[in-house]
């Protein structure tokens, strides 16, 4: 007779093997870990990081203007220009270029003009830039040619790409050596109706000829589109190397000519934007043919370049891996940067050749939270390599946690600092007839005591040790350091209006100091001496009034009581705030301003009076409206000059300039801090050099042995587990099998003898 357990004993039977079998299948594979990489993969030569919003949207260097889309456009592209790794102030250095090319410059006639002419004289700069010899595009498919010649994917139909996905679904691929006249498909396609690019509204006002060509190609477009319908994808092919315009040409296969309408200096900045990055035509004709797009395969998903890394997967809103170029030529890391860097470790690698390392891996991570552990479980060599605010919440937590400090320092996250190119200030509206320019001389002159008096009574230190915790630096004027003309024992390093100097210590004037010129300005302890009525003044801020930011609205309050005047908050979302601002209805408020390019203009072009924004129906960025002669006389000068003493002269004038008009309460400059675990080599934050993925290094063996120090299993829980599961199981079977000996007996003891009578 076979017995069968009952289904409640049978069911704890399975379950108590089901457990046991996975306790000896974990104690086998000897560790737990929720690694978003596949087994092993930290023991390669790659570098993990995340990204945390969606997949970006624009690889098209024409069209990718957005910091999430800068790790990979920059990366893949070589624009002619970079800058150097380690240098500050930021210096500009060749890229695809073999050097950083002066421009001649011409009068009205043509004729050429010496290198120190004046600004106003100079009708045409032209640049003529050399490129590199043997620079070779990455592998792609555009490029492959049969032995004839002819390209084997020029041609296809819509069925010829119905299984293509990725640009590794294509079994050819090919390459070619970069010329001059990729550079010249690149500017021409700038003036492209098909998608939006956001430098072409500038540029058009500088690149000779660019307007107008803008108009002629938009007139092209729609002659090859009249036959379609506006929402069609596959589109005719509109191939710039059809259309010229002067303003850039080829004048061989390795020399660029572009011409810029009259002086301006900055342009060479541009030179080292994706925007100037090489397009060739055969990707262009390749991404144009039928079912491409519908695919998704277009340079905004596999963009096509001549830098150190080239995409190779592009799993949308998943994952996206950069890897070696094959075809990259290699550039040498710096032996040059900063006093510090030495003693910091970065120029242990001098002259070594860079991409270092073999494979960049962006997996997405949508949560805050699994994104830092994942992080400290050694998983991700940086959080997110283009963001500077992940350091510095990391080391506002150290500074408020004495456990956060210990455990950041136990394992040794570098949280590389640096004060970058960007500010926050208070400004005065100078149209306002109480804190602005005034009407008359004297009215002029109280106004401008009322705002040196708000100066000093905006305490920016404390702001940052309460509300930045610590990590900022107190400005003295507009320009931040890092960029020509900003130097410790300049202007731009001492406002004498605000601060004072006590021996070598620079120190905030007393608030007596305020109250004094406040009297002077006509409104003794904040009222005004002729009506005894309080001083009463707006602030208009970009955000609404939020228990978030109520806080910092009471805490701005209170630094104009501290003289006796009233502040009245107007918080509002940043539309509204924009729509005032644009108008001039405003009269005091809170902004901040990123830089383009490193280059003191790109401040001070915000204090510049043509640019004042409610007079130019808000296209200009001086949001004070300030209008001083003898400033913008200056700034029309130093526009023209080159980086030099002369430049830096007009700098220093300037800044004393809007020092004394205290136009600005100066704010402060945030700290950017980068974060990097300690395998990985050569982090220097910046958010002007992107292509700085290039001259990171990473040591495998100490992430594998770190992540295995930090990830051991605990498998006390398990053996618990599994003691409460026999502590169940046994007294179970014991009782089952206590009753089918009782069943069986009963069994036996009702059943006749054998051979009995019936």
């Amino acid at each position: 007779m076979v017995k069968r357990f009952s289904g409640r004993h049978a069911g704890i039977v399975r379950f108590a093997l089901v457990a046991l079998v996975a306790f000896v299948g974990l104690a086998g594979c000897g560790r737990v870990t929720n690694s978003p990489h596949p087994r092993g993969a930290e023991s390669g030569n790659t570098l993990f990081t995340a990204f945390t919003e969606r997949s970006p949207k624009y690889l098209d260097p024409t069209s990718s203007y957005s910091n999430d889309e800068t790790p990979y456009t920059y990366q893949v592209y070589e624009p002619l220009y970079g800058y150097q790794f380690l240098k500050r102030p930021y210096e500009l250095a060749p890229r695809a270029a073999e050097a950083v090319a002066l421009p001649r410059y011409l009068d009205a006639d043509g004729r050429e003009l010496p290198a120190d002419a004046p600004g106003e004289s100079i009708a045409q700069s032209v640049y003529e830039i050399r490129l590199r010899k043997g620079i070779l595009f990455a592998p792609h498919p555009a490029f492959a040619q049969d032995a004839a010649g002819r390209y084997f994917y020029h041609a296809l139909q819509r069925e010829d790409v119905a299984d293509k996905y990725k640009i590794s679904d294509f079994a050819r691929a090919g390459t070619r050596e970069l010329t001059a006249h990729d550079y010249v498909y690149a500017i021409r396609r700038l003036a492209t109706p098909r998608i939006k690019s956001p430098s072409f509204a500038l540029m058009s006002e500088y690149i000779v000829g660019l307007k107008e060509y803008g108009d002629r190609i938009a007139e092209v477009d729609r002659e090859l589109r009249k036959s379609l319908a506006p929402t069609d994808r596959d589109l005719p092919m509109l191939d710039f190397r059809r259309y010229d315009f002067p303003g850039a040409e080829a004048v061989d296969d390795h020399t660029l000519r572009i011409r810029i309408k009259g002086k301006y200096p900055q342009f060479k900045y541009w030179l080292a934007m994706t925007f100037f990055a090489p397009i060739p035509w055969e990707a262009e004709a390749f991404y144009a043919q039928p079912g491409m797009a519908e695919k998704n395969l277009t340079l905004n998903y596999w963009p096509v370049g001549t830098g150190p890394f080239m995409l190779t997967e592009f799993l949308e809103n998943r994952r996206h891996v950069l890897e070696r170029n094959p075809n990259f030529r290699g550039q040498p890391y710096p032996c040059e940067g900063e006093p510090r860097d030495r003693a910091e470790g970065m120029l242990a690698d001098c002259g070594k050749t860079t991409p270092f390392v073999d494979k960049v891996v962006f997996d997405i991570e949508k949560e805050a939270i699994p994104l830092k552990t994942k992080f400290f479980q050694g998983y991700y060599d940086a959080p997110q390599i283009e963001r500077l605010d992940q350091g510095t919440d990391f080391l506002v937590e150290m500074a408020d946690s004495e456990d956060k400090d210990a455990e950041y320092r136990s394992k040794g996250v570098k949280l590389p600092t640096t004060i970058e190119a960007n500010n926050w200030y208070i400004g005065f509206n100078m149209l306002d007839p109480v804190v602005g320019w005034g009407a008359t001389p004297e009215q002029h002159e109280r106004n401008r005591k009322l705002r040196q008096a708000l100066s000093i009574a905006i305490d920016w230190e404390e702001h940052i040790a309460i509300f930045e915790k610590g990590q900022g630096m107190a400005a003295h004027g507009p320009l931040p350091p890092g960029l020509f003309g900003f130097r410790e024992d300049g202007p731009a390093a001492f406002n004498p209006v605000v601060y004072r100097k006590d021996g070598g210590r620079v120190e905030r004037r007393p608030i007596e100091d305020a109250k004094r010129l406040l009297a002077e300005a006509g409104y003794p302890d904040g009222r005004d001496a002729k009506t005894g009525q309080p001083l009463v003044l707006n602030f208009d801020y970009q955000r609404a009034l939020s228990p978030a930011v109520r806080p910092l609205m009471s805490w701005y309050q209170k630094q104009f009581a501290k003289i006796g005047v009233q502040l009245e908050i107007r918080a509002t979302d940043y539309n509204r705030f924009q729509d005032k601002m644009n108008k001039g209805s405003h009269q005091i408020f809170f902004w901040g301003w990123l830089a383009d390019y490193p280059d003191a203009e790109n401040f001070l072009f915000m204090l510049y009076g043509p640019n004042a924004k409610a007079l130019t129906n808000g296209n200009g960025e001086n949001n004070a409206n300030y209008r001083n002669p003898a400033f913008d006389r200056l700034f029309e000068r130093m526009k023209y000059e080159d980086d030099g003493p002369v430049k830096a002269q007009l700098i220093d004038e300037m800044i004393r300039i809007v020092q004394d008009d205290a136009v600005w309460s100066f704010g402060y400059f945030p700290t950017a801090a980068a974060a990097f675990h300690q395998w990985v080599h050569n982090g220097k934050p910046t958010q002007i050099i992107r292509n700085h993925i290039q001259y990171l290094r990473v040591d495998p063996a100490l992430r594998v042995q770190k992540i295995a120090e930090w990830n051991r299993p605990i498998w006390w829980p398990v053996v618990l587990i599994a003691i409460a599961l026999v502590a169940v199981v046994l007294p179970a079977l014991r009782a089952y099998r206590k009753r089918e000996r009782e069943n069986a007996a009963r069994t036996l003891a009702r059943e006749p003898a054998a051979g009995a009578a019936s």
